[in-house]
């Protein structure tokens, strides 16, 4: 019902309630992040940026190493060099020796929860609780570079090298290690990298990383990251140069991080001029087609060959080798270099690896460049193991396998694409921007999966992209929160690791760039992050604070809601007033009121008393005499005194008060609750009665004072039909249920089960 609304209550102002003992108090919701994130300093700024005295180790690798076909193992040598640019003297070095997770006595089998179920898989149930694989590193001799033994002691999979003496400052010092270890079967214990066996023609495909001893990250924010793998956290690494001998059976193809060195010795005529011709090429040109690869995996040659390849300032190296692979290749250009992008696959891949592979590495290649940097290196890589998903430097492993007869669902090819694009991306991130994995998985794979995301948009308009829309992530924000725990988790801590570290931060980016920062301040923000930390070693607090201080917006509310917490969004309308300004003049508001009174409610004995039936005659019906001019008043009527009351008040007004009265303005108080915990803003689709609409977005900064109740007063000549809380989905919101004014209920369905 409309209510009169006293004079002195005009304009847009925030009604807050002043409940003494309010306990969700907005001023620890917009809390700044000084006591969350480290003190600046001058290795990294208050700005987010590196310091003036930011330095970081580096470590280069000569590597020969062998691929055993006939026992599945990787025999290995190599020369690490350490060069230590931090400020203090090192007495002792740290390795990490991550196929140690493999070994019998590994943490990762001691330390893995788990259920017996009614229906398990193979797969499932060897990798799970059959220990019976030995995949740990065998140490055979660690030596100076005299070649005399250095003391080592061996910790599951971490490896200290105790120095002869300290490595100071600015100093280098290499080493050399020889090792073996037992290739893992992918199909049936799975990992990150492995080998695949195709018993029809008894041949292997290798997908190989991790493979080697490799330094531990030492920097000033942790010291030595020597924290075990388990096998979830990923990895914390140097960057270096890279010199790998791989050699393998002689009718294999080799693809790997960096640059091929020897080509002319490992590959044909025919296969260096097809190369040349790709690198000019608008798409993929087939290198090794499917029918000479056919003929190649049917047979065996007992001669080898060795790959040497090159790569400069890698953080990471991976390999691939098969007698059975498919190559194509396309350049792509970058200003005056061409960068190659290349893919490796057996005919069980095809048509879709064929068909898509190389053209999602050249759009990913695209898409994250005009996002971030250029990308710098000189090779792109996608090749298919299809027991996994995992990224490396130049070089990616990727599942998507049709079925026999060359058929595939609507499903696997979209995931075959999207995962291409997702494990390419991460070139950029961590490979290029080197956060550290093994401590927070969301700073590459959360910040990987909003790029994934904006790059299958560009793919196409329709791209059923699974992660960074909000409404994606939905289902998982109002579950149980006894399953759930804060993005700034440990990477072993994590407990829905795909909803945590992909799609909640990949959300949480895409809604600061359509809703909290808009495209423009949010792009230009995030390339300001990866360009100032490309080839470095940001931490959480150098993207949060980039990312405040390149846009100009304070966005410590967002970070702590977001990031630091289990809260999530749900933001209700409780309900509307209606109000509008007395007129003082006196037919109009006469006119008013009886239109007010038309539509108001009847009581029920003022109903009953009223029917003729239940009171046949009422005394003063029966004796007429009894009436007087009482009887007869207009209640609408007003008197002499009231029209010279608002006479006065009108001659008493200034121009703009009078205009203002005129207006015929209508004023609506709405109030809001919030309900889930998360301050987010309040966007909100205003409806009209003539069929216009309106969108308004109100700053998440409505709840700086009070976080759990606000209300809102707007203003409007039209008269309002319906209010509709986040009309596009922007926010995540858990119950739409509570969205609409009208109440409005979302339809739901529930199965009849048959007896």
């Amino acid at each position: 019902m409309l209510k009169k609304f006293l004079f002195g209550l005009l304009g847009m102002s925030i009604l807050f309630s002043t409940n003494a003992q309010n306990s969700n108090q907005g001023a620890t919701k917009f809390q700044q992040l000084y006591q969350e994130l480290p003190t600046p300093n001058t290795y990294r700024n208050a700005a987010g940026a590196p310091g003036h005295e930011y330095w970081q180790q580096r470590a280069d690798y000569d590597m020969k190493i062998e691929i055993d076909d006939e026992k599945q193992r990787i025999l290995g040598e190599e020369t690490i060099t350490y060069y230590n640019n931090s400020p203090d003297a090192l007495t002792y070095l740290w390795v990490q020796l991550d196929q140690n997770v493999r070994a019998k006595d590994s943490d990762s089998h001691k330390t893995r929860p788990g259920k017996v179920y009614s229906e398990m898989g193979y797969r499932e149930i060897k990798s799970a609780w059959h220990n019976d694989f030995d995949g740990g590193f065998k140490i055979e001799k660690v030596t100076n570079k005299k070649g005399n033994p250095l003391k080592y002691t061996i910790n599951k999979t971490m490896m200290r090298i105790d120095l002869e003496q300290p490595l100071k400052p600015k100093g280098n010092l290499s080493f050399n290690i020889k090792w073996w270890y037992n290739v893992n079967d992918g199909g049936n214990y799975g990992g990150r990298s492995g080998y695949e066996y195709f018993p029809e023609e008894d041949n292997y495909m290798y997908h190989i990383a991790q493979f080697y001893p490799r330094m531990c990250s030492y920097n000033e924010t942790d010291g030595w990251q020597n924290k075990q793998f388990l096998g979830r956290g990923e990895f914390t690494l140097s960057f270096g140069d890279f010199k790998v001998a791989i050699t393998a059976p002689a009718d294999h193809t080799v693809g790997a991080t960096g640059v091929l060195q020897n080509s002319k010795e490992v590959l044909t005529t025919t296969q260096l001029e097809r190369l040349e011709k790709s690198k000019k090429s608008d798409k993929p040109l087939m290198i090794i087609s499917q029918e000479e690869a056919e003929k190649i995996e049917k047979g065996k040659v007992k001669e080898k060959k060795t790959w040497v390849f090159k790569a400069e300032n890698v953080r990471d190296f991976g390999f691939c080798s098969s007698r059975k692979f498919i190559w194509d290749a396309q350049g792509v250009p970058f200003g005056d270099r061409t960068v190659m992008a290349m893919s490796y696959y057996p005919k069980e891949g095809n048509p879709l690896w064929e068909k898509y592979s190389t053209r999602a590495i050249v759009h990913t290649l695209k898409v994250y460049s005009r996002h971030t940097f250029d990308y710098p290196y000189p090779t792109a890589i996608s090749t298919h193991a299809n027991f996994t998903g995992m990224e490396y430097p130049m070089i990616c492993f990727n599942f998507g396998r049709p079925r026999p007869d060359g058929t595939y669902s609507e499903r696997l090819k979209y995931r075959m694409i999207g995962v291409i694009i997702h494990e390419v991306g991460h070139n950029y991130f961590p490979m290029i921007v080197n956060s550290d994995e093994r401590q927070w998985t969301w700073m590459d794979e959360g910040l990987n999966t909003f790029l994934q995301y904006i790059t299958e948009t560009e793919w196409e308009r329709d791209f059923p992209s699974r992660r960074g829309p909000a409404a994606n992530i939905v289902d998982y924000m109002r579950g149980d929160k006894n399953n759930i725990v804060p993005i700034m988790s440990n990477s072993e801590s994590i407990l829905q690791f795909g909803n945590n570290a992909y799609g909640k931060p990949a959300t949480a980016l895409n809604i600061l760039r359509e809703t909290i920062m808009g495209r423009e301040l949010f792009d230009h923000a995030f390339k300001e992050y990866a360009n100032r930390w490309k080839f470095k070693h940001p931490s959480p607090a150098d993207f949060f604070r980039t990312m405040e201080d390149a846009s100009g917006v304070d966005l410590d509310w967002f970070w702590r809601g977001w990031f630091y917490t289990t809260d999530h969004v749900d933001i209700s309308i409780d309900g509307v007033k209606w109000f509008q300004l007395n007129s003082h003049d006196t037919e109009k508001e006469i006119m008013v009121q009886k239109k007010w009174d038309a539509k108001a409610p009847r009581g029920i004995s003022e109903i009953r008393n009223n029917d003729q039936k239940a009171v046949k005659e009422t005394l003063m019906e029966k004796y007429p005499e009894l009436r007087d001019k009482y009887n007869d008043r207009d209640k609408y009527r007003v008197s002499e005194r009231d029209k010279k009351l608002n006479e006065q008040y009108i001659a008493g007004l200034s121009k703009e008060e009078k205009e203002l009265i005129d207006g015929a303005y209508n004023y609506y108080e709405v109030a809001f609750s919030n309900v889930g915990g998360l301050v987010m803003p309040i966007i909100l689709e205003m409806k009209y009665t003539d069929g216009t609409s309106e969108v308004i977005h109100i700053p998440a900064e409505i709840w700086k004072q009070r976080a759990d109740k606000v209300s809102k007063v707007f203003v409007s000549k039209k008269e309002l039909e319906e209010i509709i809380l986040d009309p596009y989905l922007e926010t995540a919101d858990t119950d739409r249920n509570n969205n609409y004014y009208p109440a409005r209920r979302q339809p739901t369905r529930f199965e009849l089960y048959q007896r």
